[in-house]
Protein backbone atom coordinates (compact mmCIF):
# COMPACT_ATOMS: atom_id res chain seq x y z
CA UNK A 1 0.00 0.00 0.00
CA UNK A 2 2.82 2.32 1.00
CA UNK A 3 4.35 1.30 -2.55
CA UNK A 4 1.04 2.32 -4.02
CA UNK A 5 0.84 5.39 -2.70
CA UNK A 6 4.79 6.90 -3.58
CA UNK A 7 4.30 5.86 -7.18
CA UNK A 8 0.92 7.72 -7.41
CA UNK A 9 2.64 10.98 -5.93
CA UNK A 10 5.84 10.32 -8.05
CA UNK A 11 3.25 10.13 -11.25
CA UNK A 12 1.74 13.19 -10.08
CA UNK A 13 4.93 15.11 -9.81
CA UNK A 14 5.97 13.48 -12.89
CA UNK A 15 2.90 14.87 -15.00
CA UNK A 16 3.55 18.58 -13.08
CA UNK A 17 6.94 18.79 -14.42
CA UNK A 18 6.28 17.36 -17.70
CA UNK A 19 3.64 20.30 -18.60
CA UNK A 20 6.31 22.93 -17.54
CA UNK A 21 9.06 21.50 -19.88
CA UNK A 22 10.78 19.43 -17.33
CA UNK A 23 10.94 15.61 -16.96
CA UNK A 24 11.37 13.61 -13.50
CA UNK A 25 12.94 10.20 -14.47
CA UNK A 26 13.22 8.79 -10.87
CA UNK A 27 12.09 9.24 -7.25
CA UNK A 28 16.00 10.21 -6.55
CA UNK A 29 16.36 12.90 -8.69
CA UNK A 30 13.01 14.10 -7.96
CA UNK A 31 14.64 14.18 -4.00
CA UNK A 32 18.04 15.53 -5.57
CA UNK A 33 15.99 18.60 -6.65
CA UNK A 34 13.98 18.99 -3.48
CA UNK A 35 10.55 18.31 -5.04
CA UNK A 36 9.51 15.20 -2.97
CA UNK A 37 11.11 13.54 0.57
CA UNK A 38 9.97 10.55 2.07
CA UNK A 39 9.54 10.46 5.74
CA UNK A 40 10.85 7.18 8.03
CA UNK A 41 7.53 7.29 10.02
CA UNK A 42 5.03 5.41 8.76
CA UNK A 43 2.35 6.48 6.35
CA UNK A 44 3.40 9.60 6.09
CA UNK A 45 4.46 11.16 2.79
CA UNK A 46 5.95 14.96 2.82
CA UNK A 47 5.94 16.67 -0.46
CA UNK A 48 7.75 20.01 -0.90
CA UNK A 49 7.69 22.96 -3.04
CA UNK A 50 11.39 23.51 -2.78
CA UNK A 51 14.54 22.92 -0.72
CA UNK A 52 16.22 19.49 -0.31
CA UNK A 53 15.17 16.76 1.42
CA UNK A 54 17.82 17.28 4.00
CA UNK A 55 15.59 19.87 5.53
CA UNK A 56 12.46 18.37 5.11
CA UNK A 57 14.08 15.41 7.75
CA UNK A 58 15.83 17.92 10.10
CA UNK A 59 11.91 19.25 10.30
CA UNK A 60 11.07 16.32 10.94
CA UNK A 61 13.59 15.65 14.13
CA UNK A 62 12.74 18.80 15.59
CA UNK A 63 8.88 17.99 15.53
CA UNK A 64 10.21 14.64 17.12
CA UNK A 65 12.05 16.20 20.05
CA UNK A 66 9.08 18.88 20.35
CA UNK A 67 7.15 15.93 21.01
CA UNK A 68 9.56 14.34 23.54
CA UNK A 69 9.75 17.59 25.72
CA UNK A 70 5.70 17.61 25.78
CA UNK A 71 5.68 14.62 27.01
CA UNK A 72 8.12 14.70 29.60
CA UNK A 73 6.56 18.15 30.48
CA UNK A 74 3.35 16.73 31.27
CA UNK A 75 4.89 13.76 33.15
CA UNK A 76 6.50 16.42 35.86
CA UNK A 77 3.45 18.14 36.47
CA UNK A 78 1.21 14.90 36.97
CA UNK A 79 0.37 16.10 40.82
CA UNK A 80 -3.20 14.74 42.62
CA UNK A 81 -5.28 17.74 43.41
CA UNK A 82 -6.57 16.41 46.15
CA UNK A 83 -3.27 15.74 47.32
CA UNK A 84 -2.30 18.52 50.11
CA UNK A 85 1.10 20.78 49.61
CA UNK A 86 3.46 21.20 52.41
CA UNK A 87 5.02 24.04 53.28
CA UNK A 88 7.95 24.20 55.44
CA UNK A 89 8.83 27.51 57.30
CA UNK A 90 11.99 28.78 57.56
CA UNK A 91 13.89 31.31 59.04
CA UNK A 92 14.86 34.64 57.40
CA UNK A 93 18.50 36.40 59.06
CA UNK A 94 18.28 39.65 57.69
CA UNK A 95 21.47 41.57 57.54
CA UNK A 96 21.45 45.09 59.09
CA UNK A 97 23.74 46.31 56.10
CA UNK A 98 20.42 46.36 54.06
CA UNK A 99 19.21 48.68 55.50
CA UNK A 100 22.41 51.11 55.81
CA UNK A 101 21.17 53.87 58.48
CA UNK A 102 20.21 51.12 61.10
CA UNK A 103 22.59 50.17 63.31
CA UNK A 104 20.77 48.31 66.19
CA UNK A 105 18.41 45.46 64.14
CA UNK A 106 17.01 42.90 65.72
CA UNK A 107 14.66 40.50 65.96
CA UNK A 108 12.96 42.14 68.46
CA UNK A 109 12.49 45.56 66.78
CA UNK A 110 11.75 44.50 63.65
CA UNK A 111 7.94 46.34 63.32
CA UNK A 112 9.76 49.28 64.16
CA UNK A 113 12.40 48.82 61.68
CA UNK A 114 9.92 47.90 59.24
CA UNK A 115 7.99 51.46 60.04
CA UNK A 116 10.87 53.58 59.37
CA UNK A 117 11.55 51.15 55.78
CA UNK A 118 8.46 53.10 54.79
CA UNK A 119 8.60 56.41 55.96
CA UNK A 120 11.99 56.52 53.84
CA UNK A 121 10.07 55.27 50.76
CA UNK A 122 8.31 58.87 50.75
CA UNK A 123 11.25 60.57 51.03
CA UNK A 124 11.23 63.66 48.75
CA UNK A 125 7.38 64.31 48.87
CA UNK A 126 6.36 67.54 48.64
CA UNK A 127 4.84 69.18 51.52
CA UNK A 128 0.60 69.65 51.51
CA UNK A 129 -0.83 70.84 54.67
CA UNK A 130 -3.33 67.37 55.24
CA UNK A 131 -1.61 65.93 53.36
CA UNK A 132 -1.30 61.78 53.72
CA UNK A 133 -0.22 60.19 50.26
CA UNK A 134 2.88 60.70 48.40
CA UNK A 135 0.63 63.54 46.68
CA UNK A 136 2.20 65.66 49.43
CA UNK A 137 1.84 65.31 53.40
CA UNK A 138 2.71 67.53 56.06
CA UNK A 139 4.78 66.06 59.11
CA UNK A 140 2.10 64.49 61.29
CA UNK A 141 0.59 63.07 58.10
CA UNK A 142 3.60 61.75 57.54
CA UNK A 143 3.86 59.78 60.91
CA UNK A 144 0.17 59.29 60.36
CA UNK A 145 0.57 57.33 57.07
CA UNK A 146 3.37 55.14 58.19
CA UNK A 147 2.18 53.64 61.26
CA UNK A 148 -1.57 53.63 59.57
CA UNK A 149 0.30 50.81 57.31
CA UNK A 150 0.60 48.71 60.48
CA UNK A 151 -2.72 49.26 61.19
CA UNK A 152 -1.59 51.32 64.11
CA UNK A 153 -4.18 54.32 64.19
CA UNK A 154 -2.70 57.79 65.69
CA UNK A 155 -4.24 60.58 66.15
CA UNK A 156 -4.07 63.22 62.60
CA UNK A 157 -1.84 66.31 64.74
CA UNK A 158 1.55 66.04 65.90
CA UNK A 159 -0.05 68.01 69.37
CA UNK A 160 -2.26 64.83 69.61
CA UNK A 161 0.06 62.36 68.36
CA UNK A 162 2.82 63.76 71.59
CA UNK A 163 0.00 62.49 73.38
CA UNK A 164 0.30 58.49 72.51
CA UNK A 165 2.55 56.53 73.73
CA UNK A 166 5.49 56.87 76.39
CA UNK A 167 7.38 59.65 77.09
CA UNK A 168 11.19 58.99 76.72
CA UNK A 169 14.79 60.49 77.06
CA UNK A 170 16.42 61.85 74.01
CA UNK A 171 19.40 60.10 75.11
CA UNK A 172 16.72 56.58 74.67
CA UNK A 173 15.21 57.04 71.23
CA UNK A 174 15.68 54.39 68.55
CA UNK A 175 14.79 54.04 65.33
CA UNK A 176 11.20 54.04 65.13
CA UNK A 177 10.53 56.81 68.02
CA UNK A 178 8.95 60.01 67.72
CA UNK A 179 10.23 63.38 68.48
CA UNK A 180 8.17 66.27 68.24
CA UNK A 181 9.17 70.11 68.08
CA UNK A 182 7.82 73.55 69.21
CA UNK A 183 8.63 75.51 66.12
CA UNK A 184 6.21 78.37 66.78
CA UNK A 185 7.62 80.20 69.93
CA UNK A 186 4.23 82.78 70.16
CA UNK A 187 1.73 79.38 70.71
CA UNK A 188 4.82 77.56 72.49
CA UNK A 189 2.65 74.32 72.14
CA UNK A 190 3.61 71.23 69.85
CA UNK A 191 3.07 71.28 65.96
CA UNK A 192 5.72 69.45 64.47
CA UNK A 193 6.96 65.64 64.46
CA UNK A 194 9.24 63.21 63.10
CA UNK A 195 10.18 59.67 63.28
CA UNK A 196 13.50 58.46 64.08
CA UNK A 197 15.27 56.71 61.71
CA UNK A 198 19.10 55.85 63.47
CA UNK A 199 21.17 56.81 66.03
CA UNK A 200 24.42 56.54 65.30
CA UNK A 201 27.14 57.91 67.92
CA UNK A 202 24.87 59.51 69.64
CA UNK A 203 23.77 61.23 66.88
CA UNK A 204 20.09 60.71 66.22
CA UNK A 205 18.35 60.99 62.68
CA UNK A 206 15.09 61.68 61.33
CA UNK A 207 12.73 61.64 58.99
CA UNK A 208 10.05 64.33 58.68
CA UNK A 209 7.80 66.69 56.41
CA UNK A 210 8.84 70.69 56.19
CA UNK A 211 7.30 73.15 54.37
CA UNK A 212 10.62 74.43 52.04
CA UNK A 213 11.67 70.28 51.77
CA UNK A 214 9.04 68.27 51.77
CA UNK A 215 9.58 65.13 53.34
CA UNK A 216 13.63 65.41 53.99
CA UNK A 217 15.57 63.59 56.74
CA UNK A 218 17.35 65.60 58.96
CA UNK A 219 19.82 65.24 62.72
CA UNK A 220 18.99 66.54 65.86
CA UNK A 221 22.53 68.07 65.97
CA UNK A 222 21.38 70.59 64.08
CA UNK A 223 20.77 74.20 66.24
CA UNK A 224 17.13 74.63 65.09
CA UNK A 225 15.94 71.24 65.96
CA UNK A 226 17.98 70.93 69.76
CA UNK A 227 16.52 74.60 70.28
CA UNK A 228 12.93 73.33 69.64
CA UNK A 229 12.88 69.90 70.65
CA UNK A 230 10.02 69.50 73.05
CA UNK A 231 9.65 65.94 73.98
CA UNK A 232 10.34 61.84 72.45
CA UNK A 233 7.42 59.29 72.56
CA UNK A 234 7.93 55.97 71.81
CA UNK A 235 4.80 53.81 70.48
CA UNK A 236 5.94 50.69 70.35
CA UNK A 237 8.19 48.67 73.13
Amino acid sequence: MKKLVSISVFLLLALSWKASGQIITSKEEAVEKGLYSYSEVPGSLDITSGGSGSQSSETEEKSKKKRKRRSKKNESVNIPATEPVSVTKTEIKLDENDYGFVSDFTIDNYTQIQIVNNAMDFEGVRYRTGGTTKDGMDCSGLVFTTFKIFDISLPRSSYEQAKVGEEIKISEVKPGDLLFFKTNRRKKAINHVGLVISVENGEVQFIHSTLSLGVTISSMSEEYYTKSFAQANRILN
